[in-house]
């Protein structure tokens, strides 16, 4: 067997210098479209294990595939990265800026016997494989250009066709690694085909990308899906051909799935973690809520900061079995984070939600209706929708249809409207005053449940919805001018 090679010093890599045998992570993205909960999750979990060992946190831009590979998707990863608190070590590093690194080792691989040059065609590939098939052998290539002497390449060349070239596995025996969360993992390599690490354009492949750069950066755990345990095989054999006689550590992570047990997708809710926060989420509430998808603490605890779960993080707690998203659970957790929050943080949260629909706002009035909405808001979100009735424009304020269908059915709803004005006409405007409006629909004879119902009516009548923010708050918050004019509307819509 050819002697192994090694590559030349380390170029272009980040400014980081860890203690000797340092634990050294990367999270490695493709920038081919915005970070999926999956993908975060991979990348927390790098930075839980990274800070509790007191070790280092990288980025590394896996943008090999230039055609599809936009910086704008960069910018979307780094800033996600840090709207959720997880920030990197160093410099990111980018692989399409180190292409003539993984050329360079490709050429050593086939110099000394590790890999060739192969010209099929991609029809001729798939004719290739389609063979192995019919005889019950396992799909791929049959390596039938492992041999060709220099003549035969350089004919086929003249040909016009271009050259990929292919790594070459062994023919025999077997490839074992031990993974950290599902223990020791072996497959026959007579099941994986030689595999193609330089396209025919001249462009890496992410197997040869990364087996270069983990050495180079001197990773020390790989810690990722198990949607990449197979190409663990290819990676270490790789880095055994580039002369490296050690190995990192692999810890592949469970399926994150949704309902039914089917993977993760748009039609389970929101994937992106851009949605989540455009959708009111707190960072913190999202990312102690992916921590436990796949890993628990000791003692139970769900609601931690990103601090108490760096403290707690150990992969040996990590599960091999699926996660199940549950859309429900982080809404629960989310409305704990928002209570955690002191009033001024989560005005300031909540403020931008509020200023993009309506613009500037009353300070105090926000202020105000942040107050009463924390202690029932889920979301971020939630909390503007639930105060967007006192910041409307006079002609933009309608009643949910809904709202409004609840209303028309009730009987004797145009006294209810009737009584509540004559007494908000006429009463000291602050908040035990305005209660007083309870005595007047009593005085009506109506039941306990008839009596519930006609508060429904008149929260829909000023807050254009059947429930929301306490309502005797809101009528002090909105103003008697305001809240009567709504009412009366109401009561002239009724006929």
């Amino acid at each position: 067997m050819p002697a192994a090679v090694n590559l030349p010093d380390v170029v272009n890599l980040p400014d980081v210098v860890g203690a000797p045998g340092a634990v050294r992570v990367r999270f490695s993205p493709s920038p081919t479209g915005t970070l999926h909960v999956g993908g975060v999750r991979t990348a927390l979990f790098n930075y839980l294990f990274a800070r509790h060992a007191g070790g280092e946190f990288l980025l590394r831009i896996e943008d090999t595939d230039v055609a599809r590979s936009r910086d704008e998707w960069v910018t979307g990863i780094e800033r996600t990265l840090r709207w959720l608190g997880l920030e990197w070590d160093g410099e990111p590093v980018r692989q399409s800026t180190r292409f003539d690194r993984y050329l360079e080792g490709a050429s050593r691989l086939v110099a000394s016997g590790r890999a060739y040059e192969c010209f099929e065609t991609p029809e001729e590939l798939e004719a290739i494989s389609a063979e192995r098939q019919a005889a019950g052998l396992p799909p791929g290539y049959d390596g039938r250009a492992r041999d060709l002497s220099d003549a035969e390449r350089a004919a086929r060349a003249a040909e016009g066709r271009p050259a990929s070239i292919r790594f070459r596995t062994p023919d025999a025996g077997q490839a074992v690694f031990h993974d950290l969360v599902r223990g020791e993992v072996r497959v026959e390599w007579a099941t994986i085909s030689d595999f193609v690490i330089v396209r025919s354009d001249g462009s890496p492949v992410f197997y040869l990308a990364n087996a270069v750069d983990d050495l180079e950066m001197g990773i020390t755990h790989v810690i990722r899906g198990e949607d990449l345990l197979d190409s663990t095989h290819r990676a270490l054999a790789l880095r055994a051909a580039l002369g490296s006689d050690t190995r990192p550590e692999y810890a592949h992570l469970p399926l994150i799935l949704g309902d039914g047990g089917a993977k993760l997708s748009k039609r389970h809710g929101a994937v992106a973690v851009e949605d989540f926060e455009r959708d009111g989420y707190l960072s913190e509430a999202l990312a102690n809520y992916l921590a436990l998808l796949g890993w628990a603490p000791e003692d139970g605890r769900e609601v931690l900061t990103l601090a108490e779960i760096v403290s707690e993080f150990d992969l040996g707690r990590v599960t091999h079995s699926a996660a199940r998203f549950d859309y429900a659970k982080l809404d629960w957790m989310n409305g704990e984070w928002i209570r955690r929050l002191s009033l001024d943080e989560l005005v300031s949260r909540v403020e931008p939600f509020i200023t993009a629909r309506f613009g500037p706002v009353d300070g105090a009035t926000l202020r105000e209706a942040t107050r009463m909405g924390q202690e029932r808001a889920v979301t971020l979100a939630s909390l503007a929708d639930q105060m967007d009735f006192l910041f409307v424009a006079p002609d933009r304020f309608a009643i949910e249809p809904e709202a409004w269908a609840r209303v028309e059915g009730l009987d004797r709803v145009d006294e209810v409207f009737d009584a509540a004005m004559g007494h908000l006409e006429l009463c000291a405007w602050e908040f035990d005053a305005i209660g007083g409006l309870r005595d007047p629909i009593k005085d009506l004879g109506l039941s306990g449940k008839a009596r519930k119902a006609a508060m429904g009516a008149l929260y829909a009548a000023v807050e254009g919805r059947s429930a929301g923010l306490p309502l005797f708050d809101s009528l002090v918050l909105l103003g008697r001018a305001t809240s009567l004019e709504r009412m009366r509307a109401a009561r002239q819509r009724l006929g």
